[in-house]
């Protein structure tokens, strides 16, 4: 009788330590099934905003391992279109919304910043006289939109002539309206190659030393090092049309370097601009709220360490509340 009860005693204090193991070690709180959320979200559209889209979708896959979170990048204007088709939950949008896309139900949640930079190829033979002087608003509005800058002797006053190689996208995106909207343009109006994508352009003026093109700040830096991507060199601009490129001015050379400028305002907007996850209507599904939350609330932390650049708190809580007054209405 008395080894019956201390075997009793002894499955009881084990089960005991057990839990308070549990509750005092392990990292994260055990979620009732009750918890978890199901089901697929589809995400959709800009360049821009897909390498800080696909670190949400796997993070929050962490916290919500029953929802399946597909991201496909194609363009704002393929986003746009996807969600006002229904072909998907949330479109990643790099630049505001038209009335035409309001008055058909998108809605704007803003989750980040970033910018679009000028970019050329580190073979291009004039690059420490670019890198020196830099280029004006009305110097690229020249390349882009006037088509009146055509050759890098008359950019640069150089005896030998040679052409200069404009790229620009041939897909609908916010990159390339964003870079139009601070040459007073569309992007209708821009000049150049057409390339399709992001990575497109920039190969394109990797491989081409005669070059110049525009890309979104994270695919214009490799995430690892911050450093310009390898064949690639961003050029700074030349705010203050001084022929030179000021130590205030000089902030692309790395990419933290250009997210604290744009933080503090010294890079111009445009071409900085918004990011937006936007759905059709309020959002009604659990698992789509469940990651619109997440991306405005813990999803945060990943920011600028992704090399983009916060919304500001006030925006931020704004956003939050819309979305909590949607729930309830």
């Amino acid at each position: 009788m008395i080894r019956k009860r201390l075997v009793v005693l002894t499955l009881i204090l084990c089960a005991a330590g057990t839990w308070v193991f549990l509750v005092l070690f392990c990292p994260f709180p055990v979620a009732s099934q009750a918890n978890f959320l199901e089901g697929r979200i589809t995400i959709s559209g800009a360049w821009a905003l897909y390498p800080l889209v696909v670190r949400w979708a796997e993070e929050f896959k962490k916290i919500q391992p029953r929802v399946r979170v597909d991201v496909q990048a194609g363009g704002a204007g393929k986003g746009m279109a996807d969600i006002l088709a229904g072909a998907a939950d949330l479109a990643m949008v790099s630049r505001d919304l038209h009335p035409e896309e309001m008055k058909k139900g998108a809605v704007a949640w803003p989750v980040a910043k970033d910018a679009v930079v000028a970019v050329v190829s580190a073979r291009n033979p004039y690059l420490q006289r670019l890198l020196g002087r830099g280029l004006t608003r009305q110097e690229l509005k020249a390349l882009w939109v006037d088509g009146t800058l055509t050759s890098w002797n008359s950019l640069l006053e150089l005896k030998e002539k040679a052409p200069v190689h404009v790229y620009t996208r041939s897909d609908a995106c916010g990159a390339a309206e964003t870079w139009a909207s601070f040459l007073d343009a569309r992007q209708e109006d821009l000049k150049g190659t057409g390339v399709y994508g992001d990575p497109g352009i920039a190969e394109a003026v990797r491989r081409d030393p005669l070059g110049i093109g525009y890309n979104n700040l994270n695919f214009a830096y490799d995430p690892k090092t911050l450093l310009p991507v390898k064949g690639l060199i961003v050029l700074p601009l030349d705010l203050n049309d001084n022929g030179k490129v000021d130590p205030e001015e000089a902030f692309v050379a790395r990419r933290s370097d250009l997210t604290r400028a744009i933080q503090q305002g010294k890079y111009p907007s445009p071409p900085a601009r918004d990011l937006y996850l936007v759905t059709r209507g309020k959002p009604s599904s659990p698992q789509v709220v469940g990651f619109l939350r997440y991306v405005l609330g813990p999803g945060q932390e990943l920011v600028e360490d992704a090399g983009y650049v916060r919304i500001s708190p006030e925006v931020l809580d704004e956003a939050k509340r819309l979305l909590e007054s949607e729930r309830k209405n």
